[in-house]
């Protein structure tokens, strides 16, 4: 009966140390599971568990090993904060597949995705047929979100007689604090022109700047600045 005991009572503080874990660490631990999260929810499960079942663990061997791990995941997500170069190590990078309406074969092939696995992503999103993509991007947590072609936008410009217009997709130009390079000389923009187009907006550095994104289809450049949720 002492053992049952015992066992219940590592097993509800295991619950709430963890309960409690997730809520520090945020709702990206279960929201958007990215490999490495995945991995850790893993090791973190093993861990409890194994600790639960040995007789010579208790509360305190429990509570060490969550908090070692949550110091872990912690200490990790502010490194993918500080240091921007580490996100793609830890938490992968999209990945566009379908470009253009074209399947880029090798980035398929790169993320071991077959057409089956495609199809069922895209089905997901309601799209029955490939041939309704503009573009397609694989997520790090193994989802994909989809641009449809102008004409099978809903609802549809064709049903409505509009005249279609080629689709662009809005490049990310300025991320956290600093400008992406490569969107912005493959978007044919310069520098300078980015600096004027914030000075219009009455912003006066990039540094200000937490998202900004070149939507083409309407000469736009959309910006949000840092806020505090306060």
């Amino acid at each position: 009966m002492k053992e049952y005991l015992l066992m219940f009572a590592d097993t509800i503080f295991g619950f709430l140390a963890l309960f409690v874990m997730v809520k520090v660490l945020g709702k990206t631990q279960i929201s958007a599971l990215t490999p490495f999260d995945f991995i850790s929810a893993i090791i973190l499960g093993e861990l409890v568990g194994n600790a639960l079942f040995d007789k010579e663990s208790g509360i305190p061997e429990i509570a060490f090993l969550v908090i070692l791990w949550g110091a872990l995941l912690y200490i990790t997500e502010v490194i993918t904060q500080k240091f921007k170069g580490t996100r793609a190590i830890l938490e992968g990078q999209p990945a566009v597949i379908i470009h253009k309406g074209h399947l880029i074969y090798d980035v398929v092939k790169k993320n071991r995705l077959d057409i089956d696995q495609l199809q069922h992503l895209l089905r997901s999103k309601d799209v029955f047929s490939m041939e309704e993509v503009e573009y397609a991007i694989l997520e790090t947590d193994g989802t994909v979100s989809i641009l449809k072609k102008s004409e099978y936008q809903i609802p549809t410009n064709s049903d409505l007689n509009v005249t279609t217009e080629p689709v662009k997709m809005a490049r990310t130009i300025i991320n956290d604090g600093e400008i992406v390079w490569d969107n912005l000389k493959e978007a044919k923009l310069t520098k300078k022109w980015l600096e004027e187009e914030l000075r219009r907006q009455n912003i006066t550095s990039v540094d200000e700047v937490f998202y900004a994104e070149w939507q083409e289809n309407r000469q736009k450049l959309f910006v949000m600045l840092y806020h505090n949720k306060e």
